[in-house]
């Protein structure tokens, strides 16, 4: 690997370290602190001229802070003549918001990040599971969307599943499970519709497909409260499922989300690294963590080769 130097910002350390374990490297010496008055410090402590840059920081929760470690980070790179920065987002926050919704007065915040990104020196990105495939057309450099789902898919052939079926938790998350059904010796697929009635009116969770005794896997792309998911598991208990396995990449874990799965029929939420899990999190015994760090190592290492990245996930 020529010149190829990573870095990582507060956002996901221990990401960062498994990365550079995977790639038998180490962090760069990059200090990111407070002055203060709260502004973002930064300076980097070694040479880095010429050299192949990448950049692990998710944009979660506090988001901002994050988004700002990453714009500074990059300048202070860029301003040392780096050759070429990756920004490597595991998660990219801001990606619920990508369209305007009937003509609402309403930002469309993932294009606004996404410009940020291309206009502060970012010269291509490696994210993870965008909430929307199609934000990547908001950037104008290079963005590999990679797929937490191969790695998502080797827990559940090794989970000891009783005549699984899988569940998408709503419409818009079809395509997904049905990949995912797929490959999991193309099993049968359930799909849950959300209807309100009547304004007022609590949420109704209608089944389709047949659950009965059989091991519900539901699969999403992020939990955050974790409420629809609990509603969710509630509902195909309630229809005979004999367990509920609820797979995701990013676990946002916001608000009431412990409480949430601590008292759900959740049987396992089975989650990855892309955010780090809170100490309340990490407490309940039904969430269990997947690393990414292999699959987000050879993604880096075939940037930096020139290598192609679709290849990754050829079947």
């Amino acid at each position: 690997m020529s010149d190829m130097k990573l870095f990582t910002g507060n956002a996901t350390p221990a990401l960062a370290n498994l990365i550079a374990n995977r790639l038998y490297s180490k962090l760069g010496n990059i200090a990111v602190n407070r002055f203060s008055d709260g502004e973002i410090s930064v300076q980097i402590n070694e040479n880095v001229r010429g050299g192949d840059i990448f950049i692990v920081q998710s944009t979660c929760a506090p988001t901002n802070d994050n988004l700002m470690e990453l714009f500074v980070m990059v300048d202070a790179l860029r301003r040392a003549s780096a050759s070429r920065i990756t920004a490597v987002i595991p998660y990219f926050g801001y990606a619920r918001q990508d369209r305007r919704v009937r003509s609402a007065r309403v930002p469309i915040t993932a294009k606004l990040i996404a410009d940020f990104l291309s206009n502060v020196g970012v010269d291509r990105v490696l994210t993870v599971d965008l909430h929307a495939e199609q934000i990547q057309g908001f950037f104008d450099v290079p963005v590999d969307n990679v797929f937490g789902s191969p790695i998502l898919l080797d827990d559940m052939l090794h989970a000891r599943l009783i005549n699984p079926i899988v569940v998408s938790p709503d419409i818009g998350g079809v395509v997904r499970a049905r990949a995912i059904a797929k490959l999991l010796n193309d099993t049968d697929m359930a799909i849950i519709d959300k209807r309100r009635p009547n304004y007022n009116v609590a949420q109704v969770m209608h089944v389709i497909g047949d659950v009965s005794d059989r091991d519900c896997v539901l699969i999403d792309d992020m939990i955050d409260t974790g409420g629809t998911l609990c509603k969710a598991a509630e509902a195909l208990k309630e229809r005979g499922a004999k367990r509920v396995f609820a797979y995701a990449t990013h676990p946002i874990f916001s608000g009431l989300a412990a409480k949430n799965i601590r008292n759900s029929l959740i049987d396992k939420v089975i989650v990855c690294d892309t955010i780090p899990l809170s100490e309340e999190i990490k407490s309940l015994k039904n969430v269990r963590l997947l690393t990414l760090s292999g699959m987000l190592a050879e993604a880096i290492r075939r940037i930096n080769n020139n290598e192609s990245i679709s290849a990754m996930f050829e079947h």
